[in-house]
């Protein structure tokens, strides 16, 4: 049976948004990793350090609590800084389909 143009726009439409969802998922996810190596770095130093020259975190800190502090910074970092970047991804997006129709 063969589709009509209409049908067959409509699955390129569908094509063309799917592409755009990969792409999107990939720059946040390229983002998120950044954000989560810079947030790593930014946290295991301070966190070494005080264990090393602090009595008390000596004491009250041990390895599991270290490596805690360090990767909740580091997941923290990872979904916010992707969730933004997926929502700057789609408001761009459909700010582009407006115009796109308008034209």
């Amino acid at each position: 049976m063969p589709q009509s143009s209409l049908e067959k726009g409509s699955l390129a439409a569908i094509d063309q948004k799917l592409a755009m969802a990969k792409t999107c998922s990939y720059e946040a996810a390229a983002a998120g990793a950044k954000a989560a190596v810079a947030a790593t770095i930014a946290t295991a130093i301070p966190t070494l350090a005080s264990v090393r020259m602090m009595p008390w975190a000596r004491a009250n800190l041990n390895p599991t609590a270290q490596a805690l502090i360090v990767s909740t910074a580091a997941g923290a970092a990872f979904f916010i800084v992707a969730d933004k970047t997926i929502l700057k991804t789609a408001r761009k997006n459909s700010f582009n389909g407006k115009t796109n129709i308008e034209a």
